[in-house]
């Protein structure tokens, strides 16, 4: 949209948008893009065969509140970006915190491990594939996420796009966590972190032709 344009629709009386509206429509596309990430789990992955002992353990609720932590700090981050105006303020630290938090846990773990025990911690069994995993988890997310803000008035595109891949990767690491069988944090902090980068850096690019007015 112009400027020109917007001045116009503004000056022929348009209702102003329900203050809560940018927060329903990304609630709505969570609501549908969870259960399509949670198909994919089900029909292409499965649950890990030991969830119910590996629950008891305090590094499976790390990892699995962990991106989930980033997830509902993505979704504040997204609904202030959907609104032009509104400022982010301190909703990028609850995007950094954890990460920070899990990098601080890893580099403890990698230098209190015995030499021998460091590579297989960081590589643990499925490196090659847990960023992929994850990325795959995270798509039905990340394409209701940025339809839902093609219908609000973001003024910072390749930001909010970024934001919504935020929301996606937190959302589908989460998921993919309820398979995945590691639990070291020096794989958590390389591997979970990239798997949610991959959606941030898509919609950053994306952000910038998808979501310009």
């Amino acid at each position: 949209m112009k400027t020109d344009d917007l001045v116009a629709m503004l000056a022929t009386g348009v209702t102003a948008v329900p203050r809560r509206a940018a927060h329903r429509r990304i609630g709505l596309a969570l609501l549908a893009g969870v259960p399509l990430s949670l198909a994919i789990l089900f029909t292409g992955y499965g649950l890990r065969d030991d969830l119910g002992q590996v629950i008891s353990l305090p590094m499976f609720w790390a990892k699995l509140l962990f991106p989930l932590c980033i997830a509902v700090s993505a979704f504040v981050t997204v609904e202030r970006l959907a609104r032009p105006g509104v400022e982010v303020r301190r909703a990028w630290m609850g995007l950094v915190a954890p990460v920070l938090v899990v990098w601080a846990m890893a580099v403890a773990a990698w230098f209190t491990a015995p030499m021998e025990d460091r590579i297989p911690a960081l590589l643990g069994q499925s490196w090659r594939t847990c960023a992929l995993s994850i990325g795959l988890m995270a798509l039905p997310v990340f394409v209701t996420a940025l339809l839902a803000l093609r219908g609000l008035a973001p003024t910072r595109p390749a930001l909010a796009g970024a934001a919504a891949g935020a929301l996606a990767g937190g959302v589908g690491a989460a998921i993919y966590a309820l398979y995945c069988i590691e639990l070291a944090a020096p794989f958590l902090a390389v591997w979970y972190v990239i798997g949610m980068m991959v959606p941030v850096l898509a919609g950053a690019m994306l952000g910038r032709w998808l979501l310009r007015w």
